[in-house]
């Protein structure tokens, strides 16, 4: 007896690793899209709300359409990306527990995949929808891609890019229905979105700060900036993007004519701008992180912007 635990001992069985399941690499691509920033592809539907022209059956189909097309081409950029990265990624404290830099999509796969899907998408839209569709989608794969490779590390060349792709979600429900987009539209979309950006870069610089900071542990770009810097940007776009509101409201909606029994675009402006100032306060204490998230968390933004979200729905079908 004491001779077969010994041997044992001395002979241990080799450990067997579990293998992956057969949806370990279907569930890895899936993460790797990040599913959760999918909610920024419901600005689609921005231009044809501004409008008032999003709930006919038509418009709604080739929406959801749009909003699948833009979604793949977000998630190719977010595969390559992630391939490209996956070394560094690996040496990262976070980071290393992406799909791709652990090990449970393998690069080629993840290039690959990317590749169809950046491919598929304006080839997609060139024949269901319109164009400028395919053109607006083509260009914003080809911009994401350059920033993932090089223009990341651009100063205000990355803040701008950033911005651009928020707009260009906003601008694409538009080109699919031929709706014009108005002046307005564009400034107030634009300065809103790098309102928001730039607030997030600062909330990133003023946590970098308070604490001893650990490399790789946040954008390596975001050394070169200032936070006063920052500062300056969102409050400037915060700014712009309230009066380019305040104009459209007052142009177009200085008196109760079209069947409005209230002047709701005037009425629009208190809202937009009470939601713009709350949140401020966010960027203000450097805890503006992703958009969504400051929205869903602080109770008081999610109401004024469903106020707001009535009122302009109000103005623009004339109610």
């Amino acid at each position: 007896m004491p001779e077969r635990i010994s041997t044992a001992l001395e002979h241990p069985r080799p450990h067997r690793t579990a293998r992956p399941g057969p949806l370990a690499l279907p569930l890895g691509l899936l993460k790797t899209a990040r599913p959760r920033q999918w909610v920024k592809n419901i600005l689609v539907v921005a231009a044809p709300a501004a409008a008032g022209e999003l709930f006919s059956r038509q418009s709604l189909t080739r929406l959801s359409l749009v909003f699948v097309l833009f979604t793949a081409a977000a998630s190719a950029v977010y595969l390559i990306n992630d391939a490209r990265d996956a070394d560094a990624d690996r040496a990262h404290p976070t980071k290393c527990r992406r799909p791709v830099a652990a090990g449970q999509v393998p690069v080629p796969v993840a290039y690959a995949v990317g590749g169809c899907l950046a491919v598929l998408a304006p080839v997609t839209a060139a024949f269901l929808c319109t164009p400028l569709t395919a053109a607006l989608l083509a260009a914003y794969v080809g911009m994401q891609l350059a920033y993932c490779v090089s223009l990341k590390h651009v100063l205000v060349v990355d803040l701008t890019i950033v911005t651009t792709g928020f707009l260009m979600r906003a601008m694409i429900g538009g080109l699919a229905l031929d709706i014009p987009l108005s002046r307005w539209f564009l400034i107030t979309t634009g300065f809103g979105a790098l309102f928001m950006v730039s607030a997030k870069r600062y909330s990133e610089a003023v946590q970098m700060a308070a604490t001893t900071g650990k490399p790789g542990a946040t954008r390596a770009l975001l050394t070169e900036y200032t936070t006063g810097y920052l500062r300056f940007v969102w409050q400037l776009a915060a700014g712009v993007a309230v009066l380019a509101y305040c104009l459209w409201a007052m142009e177009e909606g200085g008196s109760t004519t079209g069947g409005s029994l209230l002047p709701w675009r005037q009425l629009s402006m208190t809202a937009f701008i009470l939601a713009i100032l709350r949140y401020a306060v966010f960027a203000d204490r450097g805890t503006a992180g992703e958009p969504e998230d400051v929205v869903l968390r602080d109770r008081a933004l999610a109401v004024i912007g469903l106020v707001w979200l009535a009122m302009y729905g109000l103005a623009v079908t004339d109610w």
